[in-house]
């Protein structure tokens, strides 16, 4: 297997500092690379070793970020507003393509990170295929449920400290970005329908049978509304972390979807 670096930065972008890392192959094909889009409670460090393997796998470079407020990027002062998905599409991501000078990109989004992969890929033509991993579409009951029960164990003693091992003093905000808007009624009614015709490019939606935060209408909505080719595969015996629990399964699927057109 060939050897892979990384290089760490931080960039400015509106509200602050992010942190951002690469995965350089040692053998660059010098397609279009990988942009890791995180979950509501994630950070580039949470993807742990899934980076790398792509990168050695497709031999692209893969980049990963902490969205602002998350990880090792600068704290936020307030809680996102109701249409953070789009602002990170409209106002975020476009600061860092252009800071990165990515001509050409493709996104590999988990959980929000595939609504916002999907809001970004509605607006940019110059991303060339976007991957969702357990992507919400809309807010399903299950997904209120599950968010409901993840509260209730964040409540108890110990457990915010899993989240300072990866976001630090700002965990109580991680965690708080999350429930406050997902569990709110301004939210319910939030769904990816407005963006999502306007998604062109080729779009893999990848989901787990067992997934705690969605059922699989998730993605089939996705491959269903999407404005140009689309794929759905849904992985037995796995819940919302297939990157994790069925990284092969994942890696394997996404060469040969960007094999089908690259």
């Amino acid at each position: 297997m060939s050897s892979t670096e990384t290089e760490e930065l931080k960039i400015e972008i509106p509200g602050g500092q992010v942190y951002i890392k690469k995965w350089i192959p040692e053998f660059d094909n010098g397609k279009a690379p990988i942009i890791l889009l995180h979950d509501s409670l994630g950070s580039v460090d949470l993807w742990q070793e899934f980076p790398e393997r792509l990168s050695q796998a497709f031999s692209r470079s893969v980049f990963a970020y902490d969205r602002l407020g998350f990880g090792k990027s600068d704290a936020r002062n307030s809680l996102p507003s109701k249409k953070f998905v789009e602002e990170e599409a409209a106002i975020y991501f476009p600061s860092i393509k252009k800071l990165l000078c990515l001509e050409s990109y493709v996104l590999f989004g988990h959980s929000v990170g595939g609504g916002m992969a999907i809001n970004i890929a509605s607006r940019d033509s110059d991303c060339r295929a976007v991957i969702t991993v357990s992507a919400q579409a809309f807010v399903e009951d299950l997904t209120v449920k599950g968010i409901e029960d993840a509260k209730k164990m964040f409540e108890q003693p110990g457990q915010l400290e899993r989240l300072e091992k990866w976001h630090g003093s700002k965990a109580k905000w991680v965690l708080h970005a999350w429930t406050d808007m997902w569990l709110s009624d301004e939210f319910k009614d939030w769904s990816l329908e407005p963006a999502i015709q306007n998604v062109h490019c080729p779009v893999l939606a990848i989901h787990g049978d067992s997934d705690e935060y969605g059922s699989s209408a998730f993605p089939r909505f996705i491959s269903e509304h999407s404005g140009g080719s689309s794929r759905m595969l849904i992985i037995k015996g796995c819940g919302h972390m297939p990157h994790k629990k069925k990284a092969q399964e994942v890696i394997t699927a996404t060469g040969e979807f960007l094999d089908s057109f690259t």
